[in-house]
């Protein structure tokens, strides 16, 4: 990516770290501000594990990509010493013991070896200075570390701010459920989840949670760690734990951008959050162009047939396709998938389907054979693919999705309209904003006696995006978006301003 020098001189050279957690949806967003923040003139390393490493797909493009914007040091985490019988907890704190030990090994030697290191460009015999440590919001304990060793460090968020501001307020004890033991997200889970396994059932959804700078929320609006801290109990501790030091940090980085979330930034704001919106953290080639080889998210832990899918979608007519996925670790259960399965082979719409391969035994007997012998080519099921150019292709009509924090980014950004069938964790809030707030989609229902979304739900939701006057609505909302969207990353927008006086001020450390 090209270099926008004017932000630093050469008298002050600066290197940062980026430390994302080893999984598809939290290194995507990292790496792309790793980009943005390279053209600026830092110096960035991608801290990557050893595990994320192994997994790791580039193109050539990509790879060329990365190393005109940032090098990459590998650490380990632990998984090479991975016991099959730990639970999720005792996971969680090997990563963490780990990583400790090897970050703190990595920085130090960073810091040795600039010391007797000047700056690339020659101009400045001054040592590069590592300044900053950008780590997942997830992971707290990076803090400590930096400051430990003589550097700041600063939180990235993964989730909207509403979802980030209602996780403060529960662990603040702004609110309280009438239940704890309950699940607002539908048992359409797969059986081996974590709520699954403890039998979870949908609750009521008549309570009503009023926030500051919110619509009001039902329960089955909140994030599901809140609403079954039991079933959820380690991962709702390790998220609400990512507020636990968030104040001692000069700068707490979101990917959204101010016009998406104008209520919740200003109480934010008001509540003296360090808050700088930083987003939507896409590669460059999809909204503002201002990068040319700025095309893919470079770290793709999933291999997609590019050449297979894109010939198909070449041959569809334009906003004809309904494009199906739930996300890098969604896991459905078998009746879930059938439903779905049954009710886009009966519809009258050309579909595309993402189902990893461990999901795949789930699909009915014989539904992909019989979708390669059709020559109708009604439909295609794919492993994995470049999200992205799917949602750009003009033969896409609607986004079917689970509404993970960077889907629901990416459809916003790109205009793609969305039938939002959340699962679980912040998904249920962002489905939330999307169709009541956003206005971008519209939200399945679940069958409360079956625990699933059945085929006639779902085929009413796709028909109202495709066909209504719901779905006109829904796109020319999306128009404002993806304008919104691409002037807050453009030269002289919100978060490119942002980012330029987070740089600014991290010269002065």
């Amino acid at each position: 990516m090209e270099r926008e020098c004017e932000t630093i001189s050469a008298a002050a050279p600066a290197e940062i770290l980026v430390f994302p957690f080893p999984g598809q949806s939290h290194m995507c967003p990292m790496v792309q501000l790793s980009k943005r923040l390279a053209a600026k003139g830092l110096r960035v390393t991608v801290v990557a594990t050893i595990s994320a490493a192994n997994s790791i797909h580039q193109t050539p493009q990509a790879q060329a990509a990365t190393a005109n914007s940032f090098q990459v040091e590998f650490i380990s985490d632990g998984s090479e010493e991975e016991n099959k019988s730990e639970n999720l907890d005792e996971a969680v704190e090997r990563f963490k013991s780990v990583a400790t030990q090897t970050l703190t090994q990595l920085i130090i030697s960073i810091q040795n070896q600039n010391k007797n290191t000047s700056s690339s460009d020659g101009a400045s015999s001054v040592p590069l200075k590592l300044r900053l440590v950008i780590y997942d919001s997830g992971m707290p304990w990076v803090l400590d570390i930096a400051r430990q060793l003589g550097i700041d460090g600063a939180p990235f968020f993964t989730q909207s701010c509403a979802v980030a501001s209602i996780y403060h307020h529960f662990r603040e004890g702004a609110f309280k459920l009438s239940t704890t033991t309950a699940t607002p997200t539908p048992s359409s889970l797969d059986g081996d989840s974590e709520a699954a396994a403890h039998g979870s059932t949908s609750p009521p959804s008549t309570d009503i949670i009023v926030l500051p700078s919110m619509p009001p929320l039902k329960l089955n609006d909140l994030p599901s760690f809140l609403c079954d801290t039991h079933s959820y109990a380690v991962l709702c501790k390790h998220t609400l734990n990512q507020f636990s030091n968030f104040r001692e940090a000069k700068w707490q980085l979101y990917n959204t951008f101010d016009t998406l979330e104008p209520e919740v930034v200003k109480w934010m704001t008001s509540q003296s959050w360090q808050v700088k919106t930083v987003g939507p953290t896409i590669p460059s080639m999809f909204l503002d162009r201002r990068f040319e080889d700025d095309k893919d998210y470079s770290f793709n832990l999933f291999k997609p047939n590019v050449e297979t899918y894109v010939k198909w979608l070449d041959s569809k007519e334009a906003g004809s396709v309904v494009y199906l996925s739930f996300g890098s670790f969604g896991s459905l259960k078998r009746e879930q998938m059938e439903e779905i399965a049954w009710g886009l082979k009966k519809s009258d719409y050309h579909f595309m389907w993402v189902v990893r391969e461990s999901e795949k035994e789930k699909l009915p007997k014989n539904f992909i054979e019989e979708l390669s012998d059709s020559t109708e080519q009604k439909g295609l099921v794919v492993s994995w693919c470049s999200q992205l150019q799917v949602l750009a292709h003009k033969a896409l009509g609607c986004f079917v999705t689970h509404c993970g924090w960077n889907s629901t980014l990416e459809a916003l950004s790109l205009g793609a309209p969305m039938v939002a069938m959340p699962q679980w964790t912040d998904q249920t809030t962002n489905a939330k904003f999307v169709e009541d707030v956003w206005k971008a989609g519209v939200r399945v229902r679940v069958d409360e006696k079956l625990g699933v979304a059945t085929k006639e739900e779902l085929a009413k939701c796709i028909r109202q995006v495709m066909e209504e006057e719901k779905g006109a609505e829904i796109r020319k909302a999306l128009s404002n978006w993806k304008k919104l969207a691409k002037e807050a990353v453009d030269k002289g927008g919100s978060s490119d301003k942002n980012i330029e006086e987070f740089v600014a001020q991290l010269l002065l450390i």
